[in-house]
């Protein structure tokens, strides 16, 4: 039950989107027991987004949810995999996004909770 929400500045065509999904798809695998088969990803391009001032430089900021926990490591590792995608399908340096974890006890899916 991850997901994954991608807000940047960068307008994005409908074939770096697709780029992108496959590349989260198959990074998500780095924490144990998550895979493309329950992954939702969200991206909301062309974006304001303002990063040490600087508003005209392509920036990201990306949200990854999970139901249950994850070590710091395998976060550590989905971090590097995350921003390296982000910047071959969007070209926006690594310098320039942030990644936020968020571990989640309940998760609704189907009309009722895991």
């Amino acid at each position: 039950m991850p997901c994954i929400e991608v807000k940047t500045s960068v307008k994005a065509t409908k074939e770096q989107k697709d780029a992108l999904k496959a590349r989260l798809g198959q990074d998500i695998r780095t924490i144990p027991g998550k895979s493309e088969a329950w992954l939702m990803v969200v991206i909301s391009d062309g974006l304001d987004v303002y990063f040490q001032g600087d508003g005209d430089t392509p920036a990201a900021f990306i949200e990854v949810k999970i139901y249950g926990h994850a070590s710091p490591a395998a976060f550590d590792t989905l971090t590097g995999k995350i921003t390296a995608a982000v910047h071959d399908v969007f070209a926006i340096d690594p310098g320039r996004v942030y990644v936020k974890y968020e571990e989640v006890e309940n998760w609704g899916f189907n009309g009722s909770n895991f």
